[in-house]
């Protein structure tokens, strides 16, 4: 069903899918300033790339149809208590509950650790190409997973008569307010086990998606349909989107929440591009070319129990 409804609502979701366009790319724009010498100026000539391509993985949900499931994690389908059931390693996991139910309900932390030994191995490589496109991916990954919407099978609001939900918190709030946060976030941290660091991002965002749906259906009891929505031109065509009034009284009544996501992803995704590079041996950046991605890495085999089966080709399906 929820491919269904991507298919045929795909104008609309192109735009506001994931953070939005408008967010993704500034959270990837905004992580290349977190990054230490000897990484930050390969990022900072590469940033009006890895700013407009941060979109991509959502373009290719209606292209690729292995893409969708890595966007999300429905944690709650696993019962009250889903981080006490879910085995962390994609093996254990597959075990448990099989790929194909996995892939049904979310990979999106076995993914996110799948890209990051794709983007190590490019950076082994010197393939500048694929660092840059895979840094572009990674961002996106990690930006999804502290979007609480994206770890729960009520991802819409269609189970609480609130759809619509989803882009209004992602898309519609950081467009009307990101211009006030404070993105200066500090400098990225070495990550000594990615799989681990991306389970505990869900996690915690886990933990907010029934704030994100209480504090709207509050907010909504003192609104009239008059006052909660309106009208405007956006790319040559008008569409009904929350009022500014109606976001800003729910932006307000998050206290905060979607500046600190924001804030959040900006820093472990340069976290995450540090430690890949700090992974592959720390390369000199200024001498990069392209070429092909080999198999190898000690750590990547010794943690192959950790990731998907088909990590043997990773960044191939990219392409």
């Amino acid at each position: 069903m929820r491919k269904v409804i991507l298919i045929f609502l795909f104008p609309l979701a192109v735009l506001c899918s994931s953070w939005g366009f408008f967010a993704h790319k500034q959270i990837n724009r905004m992580a290349v300033f977190t990054l230490p010498q000897g990484i930050i100026g390969f990022y900072k000539r590469n940033i009006d790339f890895i700013t407009e391509r941060a979109v991509d993985p959502d373009k290719r949900r209606y292209s690729d149809s292995l893409e969708a499931p890595r966007h999300f994690l429905d944690a709650d389908h696993y019962g009250e208590l889903p981080f006490n059931k879910i085995p962390r390693k994609w093996n254990d996991a597959v075990f448990q509950y099989s790929a194909d139910s996995l892939k049904a309900y979310g990979i999106l932390p076995w993914h996110i650790q799948k890209t990051y030994y794709a983007l190590v191995e490019a950076f082994e490589n010197r393939d500048s190409a694929k660092i840059i496109r895979l840094s572009s991916d990674l961002g996106h990954y990690l930006g999804d997973a502290h979007v609480p919407l994206h770890t729960t099978e009520n991802y819409n609001g269609q189970l609480t008569n609130q759809v619509g939900i989803h882009a209004f918190w992602e898309s519609r709030l950081p467009e009307l307010f990101s211009h006030r946060y404070d993105f200066f976030v500090g400098k990225a941290e070495y990550i000594d086990d990615p799989l681990k660091e991306a389970w505990g991002i869900v996690q915690n965002t886990f933990r907010q998606k029934d704030s994100v749906l209480l504090i709207e259906a509050r907010v909504n009891k003192s609104y009239s349909s008059s006052l909660k929505y309106t009208y405007s031109q956006r790319n040559g065509r008008v569409e009904k989107q929350y009022s500014e009034e109606y976001s800003k009284k729910y932006h307000d009544a998050l206290s905060g929440m979607v500046e600190r996501q924001m804030r959040s992803s900006i820093l472990k995704i340069g976290s995450f591009w540090y430690s890949a590079w700090v992974d592959a041996g720390q390369p000199a950046m200024n001498s990069f070319k392209k070429r092909l991605i080999s198999a190898g890495g000690k750590r990547r085999k010794e943690q192959a129990d950790q990731q998907p089966a088909d990590r043997k080709i990773l960044g191939r399906e990219e392409n």
